[in-house]
């Protein structure tokens, strides 16, 4: 399905996303560190660990992950707790978990700038400074925000004020393989099945069917090219 015309208040028409910029190893002291940014969208994002030890309720016969979410300003509330976890989930999808069993790895993302798809810019951080610090993990994940207007026509990477007049938008985390920049210790095998080569999935308003099926597939047709981009922003910085 083509994209429908739609002006956008940036002028972007409704496949394009906005300039992406990555960098890492920014924090001397955390073990890896990436800032990602999406037009004015921008995440620190910094690793700590492995640490010896696990949280209480883990297994200790794995690695765990800690993910500590920390807004621009203010308090957390209920939508960066609900970030907070999906984020979690997401990285120990992506992490080799047996490598270092009873460890825990802190994940720390810190909000610059929120101008919409924020948590699509945290997960795409956090991914980086995963490889900046060496985590070996299965493969890479890249993320993307499709937005679904009331008539039906879909948007990649909204903007803060695009979000709030969309009929729904979907988060979407795509696994990624470029095994040349992954760490070492990582999986070089497929033999893990993805559902429909999907990591995360989530969906915030109301998405009918077809508007669902409509954002996945835009959606993977765009996780190509920022996986190309996370391919050779890590390459060029020598990992």
């Amino acid at each position: 399905m083509r994209a429908m015309g739609m002006d956008r208040l940036d002028g972007r028409n409704a496949n394009q996303m906005r300039p992406l910029t990555c960098s890492r190893n920014l924090l001397h002291r955390a073990h890896g560190s990436a800032r990602w940014s999406q037009g004015d969208t921008i995440v620190l994002a910094a690793v700590y660990g492995p640490k010896a030890g696990t949280r209480k309720g883990d297994d200790p016969e794995k690695a765990s992950i800690e993910v500590i979410w920390k807004p621009k300003t203010g308090q957390i509330g209920k939508q960066e707790k609900e970030y907070e976890m999906i984020l979690k989930r997401t990285l120990q999808s992506i992490c080799l978990l047996t490598s270092h069993p009873n460890t825990t790895t802190s994940v720390i993302v810190q909000v610059v700038g929120d101008d919409g798809s924020l948590l699509p810019c945290a997960i795409n951080a956090s991914c980086a400074a995963l490889v900046d610090a060496g985590i070996p993990l299965k493969h890479l994940a890249v993320a993307i925000c499709c937005g679904l207007s009331e008539t039906g026509s879909v948007i990649l990477d909204p903007t803060k004020v695009e979000e709030q007049k969309m009929q729904a938008f979907m988060h979407l985390v795509f696994p990624n393989s470029p095994l040349a920049v992954l760490p070492e210790g990582s999986s070089s095998k497929h033999d893990e099945p993805f559902e429909h080569g999907i990591i995360t999935s989530v969906t915030h308003g109301a998405m009918p069917e077809r508007g669902y099926f409509n954002c996945l597939d835009r959606g993977r047709a765009a996780s190509a090219a920022i996986s190309e981009f996370l391919r050779r922003s890590l390459q060029k910085d020598g990992s």
